[in-house]
């Protein structure tokens, strides 16, 4: 779709160990997109908030830093994997399909994008990340209480983009339209709450993996019907 698509296959082949690592593998995106790929916002985005995540970890700003280092870890990898299947000619789930195969939609606003792909990651990709620190969750816990605490910091970020990506892809003004309260309508606090919630779940059915297996696919499904929402193009 990009002339440097196989730049960005390299950039997501390696497995993340560490934040810095996720850090390092976004900060390669970043500046591989050009300004007219809807990725590139969804990055910006994303990275912004990882980097205030590695801050509080580095500061001790956890009950269980370590913990929250590895659901970071877990959670940008699925990310990661979306992007490298997508790119090698695999087949990501269908909610990073609607963000994957916009990308060059010129008639998209950046926070659509933005937004679309916090969407897929957080609706789909959390409850696995959770399952996948290895921790059964518990709601209320230590762990619940690091998790929760990160909202102020997602709603400051995701605020900020609202504000700056609020311009086409190629960086010309929007008209009004519906645009504000489509984004509006989508809470990245009621997302994660709900993300936590699946990710109980999918503990609790971690011998089960045919049903488990079906659970993530309803996700996908409608996780998609979400992003594809937010990217309809704005007249």
């Amino acid at each position: 779709m990009f002339p440097y698509d196989d730049k960005l296959l390299a950039a997501v082949r390696g497995t993340p160990k560490s934040i810095d690592d996720v850090i390092g593998t976004m900060q390669t995106i970043d500046a591989i997109c050009s300004d007219g790929d809807g990725l590139k916002w969804f990055n910006w985005l994303y990275l912004g908030v990882t980097q205030a995540v590695g801050k509080r970890v580095m500061a001790g700003g956890f009950q269980d830093p370590a913990w929250m280092a590895a659901l970071d870890v877990q959670f940008a990898g699925l990310y990661f994997a979306a992007l490298q299947s997508t790119l090698s000619g695999g087949t990501a789930p269908r909610c990073w399909r609607a963000l994957f195969e916009r990308r060059n939609w010129t008639a998209l606003a950046r926070v659509q994008c933005a937004m679309a792909g916090v969407n897929a990651h957080i609706n789909h990709d959390l409850p696995k990340a959770i399952v996948r620190t290895g921790v059964a969750p518990v709601h209320g816990d230590a762990h619940y209480c690091d998790y929760t605490a990160l909202n102020a910091t997602l709603g400051e970020q995701t605020d900020r983009a609202k504000a700056e990506l609020h311009v086409r892809l190629l960086g010309d003004l929007l008209p009004l339209s519906e645009l504000e309260d489509t984004i509006a309508a989508f809470s990245v606090t009621a997302a994660r709450e709900a993300a936590w919630n699946n990710g109980e779940m999918l503990w609790a059915l971690r011998k089960l993996p045919k049903l488990s297996a079906r659970t993530v696919d309803t996700l996908d499904g409608m996780t998609a019907v979400i992003g594809k929402t937010l990217l309809v193009p704005v007249a």
